[in-house]
């Protein structure tokens, strides 16, 4: 067996192979913003939700609707913690709690950035995802290992400016691959 070990993935695309059958992920793409020996946290960029965005702001007495953004879905994130949401942003800024994750992408789980976006305030660029993924230590490796994921390296505009249905394919396409071409089975040499 493949062991996948001292592997830092924080500011990386997982891309779900084919085989995964886990309908969690299954052709999803999740962005890392924290992997550490401790374990590993996500957040799938890629499967908006049927609710929209004046749904989630009015359900903190926030206030969008007169918004073009209140039309808009936010995402799903992952399988944990669905009833929080999460943005992933860009710039960091000065927001309560911020995890920095690489370069000028942070995520915030706070009130403040919301409200902030409510008024037209927020950061630059963001995705709102409701819950995220999260891996104990060593499971992630060991999903890697089992080849249940393709990694590479996270492009912002990805992230920030492709619609959803677009991105798995574009995460594929900077490894030079596309779906067609990847084998439900794969082997260690």
């Amino acid at each position: 067996m493949l062991v996948v070990e001292n592997v830092n993935l924080t500011g990386h695309f997982l891309i779900a192979m084919p085989a995964m059958t886990d309908p969690y992920f299954a052709k999803s793409l999740t962005y890392i913003f924290e992997h550490t020996d401790q374990g590993a946290m996500g957040l799938v960029v890629n499967r908006p939700l049927e609710i929209n965005m004046d749904h989630v702001f009015s359900q903190l007495d926030l206030d969008i609707k007169h918004s073009p953004l209140a039309l808009e879905h936010p995402g799903y994130g992952g399988p944990v913690q669905m009833e929080r949401g999460f943005i992933l942003h860009q710039p960091v800024g000065n927001w309560d709690g911020t995890i920095a994750s690489q370069g000028q992408t942070a995520v915030t789980i706070s009130k403040d950035v919301l409200q902030a976006i409510a008024q037209g305030q927020g950061p630059e660029k963001f995705l709102l995802v409701l819950g995220f993924a999260g891996w104990s230590a060593g499971q992630l490796e060991d999903e890697l290992s089992q080849n249940a994921w393709l990694t590479v390296e996270a492009q912002d505009h990805i992230i920030f400016d492709l619609p959803p249905q677009e991105k798995l394919n574009a995460a594929m396409h900077i490894l030079g691959v596309n779906a067609a071409s990847l084998s439900e089975v794969a082997g260690h040499a």
